[in-house]
């Protein structure tokens, strides 16, 4: 088997591509830029293309399959010679289901938990030596890939994104997996540069539905009560497994599960987390692993990276890094911090980096999201405009959005850090959320300030 990966260096894509090299696949890649931790990597594995950029030389009439990356563009030479010779071209989803089409596949979907879901299910059924494929969009604690393909496993567990699968294939990435069983955490619009109305982006969710194979399971949230309507009308034969919040204590700062008069310590918290390890639960007990075993395991996961990730600790300060970055996780990762550490005042920044929260029409959204923190400080990079060549929002479009006149806001690097820097934490905690890298800021330097002060 030979296979040619154009866009190599991408997350998803460089994953997949190590994972079929261990399975004992010819594997060959390009990119115009490749980088770190996915230029080492593949280096690692003998994968890092001699030079960078396209080159038709690459495609010939031998290759069994070409996997396309979101990076490529529709006339990317390689991706024109390759449909010139004929040849399969497969976009990454495409060809994991290619792979994975004799296993019982597990979807994770839904608008927010998808990683942390996948996450804990693939760290439960390891500590109870589950052989297992997965495909999941961060790095794990004890997983040497995010991908992992292998021609024994029985069950593949996949995180399913959403999103465009490729350059020339509009289908959502989750759509393209046909899952045996199914997780749809809740239903919150994004990726408004694709799905231009709220009713359009949850269409997508009635459609993963569909692609559910007939006799198959649905595990979602009912506490979304458009989701709970979804399914519940839905009336095609399928299992249906609602989920709601577990019953949970919050103790000296540590959150606890109670089952049957017992408390289950946990080192993850929040209402979205202990949702989410619901939905985790369920999925392990379809695949054979007892509530006994789930308790074990989940009482020692410490989440998924960029996560509520803790990156200070103090004595009466906590500095935690979040990707959240839409409406719905802004929401959910505030209050979970809020509620963890009710006596602490709550330092929170968000940066806004992607398509979505930059447009004028969906920064409505998030009004309200922020309202528990007592310091709402919003960061948007003027280079982030520039690049998307987008047009900036002033200061007072942002506090009108957001609901919040005593909401800050920036847009410069240097001067969020100094503002940063400068205050005084003692009994605060500090919350950053970004998809992006808040213009280069040393977070490191910062929390080691914050926990100091």
């Amino acid at each position: 088997m030979y296979t040619h990966f154009i866009a190599i260096g991408g997350s998803a894509m460089h994953n997949l591509a190590i994972a079929l090299v261990k399975k004992g696949v010819e594997v060959t890649g390009s990119d115009d830029v490749i980088f770190e931790p996915s230029r080492s990597r593949l280096e690692r594995y003998g994968l890092l293309p001699a030079t960078m950029g396209w080159d038709t030389n690459n495609i010939t009439a031998d290759l069994d399959a070409v996997i396309l990356g979101m990076h490529a563009r529709p006339d990317n030479p390689e991706l024109l010679k390759a449909r010139e010779l004929g040849l399969r071209i497969y976009s990454y989803p495409e060809y994991v289901y290619e792979q994975a089409k004799e296993k019982l596949r597990v979807v994770i979907g839904g608008s927010h938990g998808k990683t942390t879901i996948t996450s804990m299910i693939l760290h439960v059924l390891k500590a109870n030596n589950k052989d297992i494929d997965y495909l999941v969009g961060a790095q794990l604690e004890g997983f040497e890939t995010m991908v992992r393909i292998t021609r024994d496993a029985p069950v593949m567990v996949i995180e399913g994104d959403e999103y465009l699968a490729s350059p020339i294939d509009r289908r959502p990435k989750f759509h393209l997996y046909r899952a045996d069983i199914g997780v749809i955490s809740g239903i919150a619009w994004d990726h408004i540069n694709v799905f231009p109305t709220f009713e359009n982006y949850a269409d997508q969710f009635r459609q993963f539905l569909d692609t559910i194979t007939p006799g198959g399971t649905i595990i979602y949230c009912s506490e979304d009560p458009l989701l709970n309507e979804m399914v519940k009308h839905y009336d095609i034969q399928l299992e249906k497994i609602p989920y709601q919040t577990p019953a949970y204590v919050v103790k000296d700062g540590v959150t606890g599960l109670v089952e049957n008069g017992e408390r289950v310590p946990l080192k993850v918290f929040g209402r979205h987390n202990l949702l989410n390890l619901t939905a985790a639960r369920l999925v392990c007990g379809k695949l054979g692993v007892s509530d006994r075993e789930f308790n074990a395991a989940i009482s020692t996961f410490t989440g998924a990276a960029k996560r509520l990730e803790v990156i200070g600790r103090g004595a009466g300060t906590m500095v935690y890094k979040d990707f959240a970055h839409s409406p719905s996780k802004l929401t959910a990762t505030t209050s979970a911090v809020k509620e963890q550490y009710p006596d602490r005042e709550l330092i929170a920044v968000i940066e806004l980096h992607t398509f979505s929260s930059l447009n004028r029409d969906f920064l409505k959204e998030y009004e309200g999201s922020m309202k528990l923190a007592n310091e709402a400080i919003v960061f948007i990079d003027k280079h982030t405009f520039e690049q998307k060549k987008m047009q900036e929002f002033s200061e007072s479009e942002v506090k009108a959005a957001f609901g919040d006149n005593k909401l800050k806001f920036f847009n410069n690097t240097e001067t969020l850090e100094r503002f940063l820097s400068s205050l005084n934490y003692k009994g605060k905690n500090l919350l950053l959320m970004s998809s992006g890298n808040f213009g280069g800021m040393n977070l490191q330097e910062l929390a080691e300030t914050a926990v100091n002060s």
